[in-house]
């Protein structure tokens, strides 16, 4: 399958919206969809308050698709996660900046292994965060909602999330970097059409996006949106 790492406005649906007792056939319906990436939470149930995706389900599911694994990694401890996809062949891990001692040194280990690395930041976390590491960085993610909080009725987007997703890429920009900006949490198909077309490269797709009883109608939905907004 092609590199999707070039693509403009990238659909990433996530892993743990889909199916979880069907995830081998629903992975053949993303790949029939023309989906190239696949967005991998991996959770300790502390950091987050979640149901952890056990680490064995995501190795079983690398042998069996060609999908890039764009692996969110929202725990306490990192070490023994992070070397475990490391270890299974994942194409990018993006760990949080709130939890990471050694912001830069962990970019150097995962860089050493020829993977995509990336920080991830919880909403109120700054962009300050970031300052000397992000030419480092090949992606930024923003979460817009708290992590662990995606099925709380009424949980909604972070007011200022207009304003951190244009901060950034302006700081990007003003950088001259490369540095894709990834945005996760109840992304809806408004938030594709207003930060698609350049302000946003990677929109991490769920159960707002996406209905996993009629998956072929949600994409066919979503190619054509981001159709729309690249021109082709």
């Amino acid at each position: 399958m092609q590199s999707a790492w070039n693509d403009k406005c990238i659909i990433s649906p996530s892993l743990i919206c889909l199916d979880m007792c069907n995830l081998e056939q629903q992975v053949k319906l993303l790949e029939k969809s023309g989906i190239k990436m696949l967005h991998v939470d991996i959770l300790d149930g502390h950091f987050s308050p979640s149901m952890p995706l056990g680490l064995d389900t995501v190795r079983q599911l690398r042998a069996k698709t060609n999908l890039q694994f764009d692996c969110h990694v929202m725990v306490t401890e990192q070490d023994y996660f992070i070397d475990e996809l490391l270890d299974i062949g994942v194409e990018q891990i993006v760990f949080h900046g709130e939890t990471q001692p050694h912001i830069d040194g962990m970019l150097n280990r995962i860089h050493a292994r020829g993977v995509k690395a990336g920080v991830a930041l919880k909403p109120a976390t700054p962009l300050s965060t970031l300052d000397y590491v992000l030419e480092k960085c090949d992606t930024v993610l923003l979460m817009l909602i708290n992590p662990g909080y995606a099925f709380v009725k009424g949980e909604k987007q972070v007011a200022y999330a207009d304003r951190k997703i244009k901060e950034l890429r302006k700081k990007i920009d003003t950088m001259g970097l490369e540095t894709k900006i990834e945005v996760d949490g109840r992304i809806s198909p408004q938030n594709i059409q207003d930060y698609g077309n350049g302000l946003v490269d990677i929109f991490v797709t769920g159960s707002t996006c996406i209905d996993r009883h009629n998956m072929e109608d949600s994409f066919e939905k979503l190619n054509a949106l981001r159709a729309s907004l690249i021109g082709g």
